[in-house]
């Protein structure tokens, strides 16, 4: 199932510039997307949410979340919504190639908590100095290998992953719909 309705924009923008920060201003879009994933698995698992509030797609190269690969999407000029996002482009962070990404702001940190910094600091540090392929390779684990090509990597399979209970899981799973049905 999927809860894109949960997106929070303006908190993943945030996490997006305090990524790019910590990176010395510039990331790659893969790295940055992996960071974001398995950091919203961490958080997701550890507090009942995740930051972005994403959904995650398996794709070739690992999982991606599809509405930050929208946002980025738009911010590179690769979409019909490109003229919608000239402010991020202009005032927060904007493509220097096709791949890479960087910042033209500090993040707002009045929009990330505590936990999503300390969570968000450990992947940073942990993906920061590897390859575009050792990425790949740690994020191609039982969630993304148990997902069709293209399909949505479920919230059960992420949760599992990092070794959450049946009944941890169907409790959080119960309380992404309850957010949905209000969102």
């Amino acid at each position: 199932m999927s809860y894109t309705r949960l997106f929070k924009q303006d908190v993943t923008i945030q996490a997006i510039l305090y990524i790019l920060q910590k990176m010395g201003g510039v990331c790659d879009i893969h790295k940055c997307h992996k960071i974001l994933y398995f950091s919203d698995n961490e958080h997701l698992s550890r507090f009942g949410r995740s930051i972005t509030g994403d959904s995650y797609i398996k794709m070739e190269w690992g999982p991606v979340p599809t509405c930050v690969y929208d946002l980025l999407k738009a911010v590179r000029g690769d979409s019909y919504f490109a003229a919608q996002v000239e402010n991020i482009r202009k005032n927060m962070f904007h493509f220097v190639n096709q791949k890479d990404i960087q910042s033209t702001s500090a993040p707002d940190m009045d929009y990330l908590s505590q936990s999503e910094v300390d969570i968000l600091d450990k992947y940073i540090s942990q993906f920061k100095d590897l390859t575009f392929q050792q990425v790949s390779e740690l994020s191609h684990g039982f969630a993304w290998s148990n997902t069709k090509r293209y399909g949505e990597i479920s919230v059960r399979d992420r949760l599992t992953e990092l070794g959450d209970n049946d009944g941890y899981i169907e409790f959080i799973e119960e309380q992404l719909k309850a957010e949905e049905a209000f969102a």
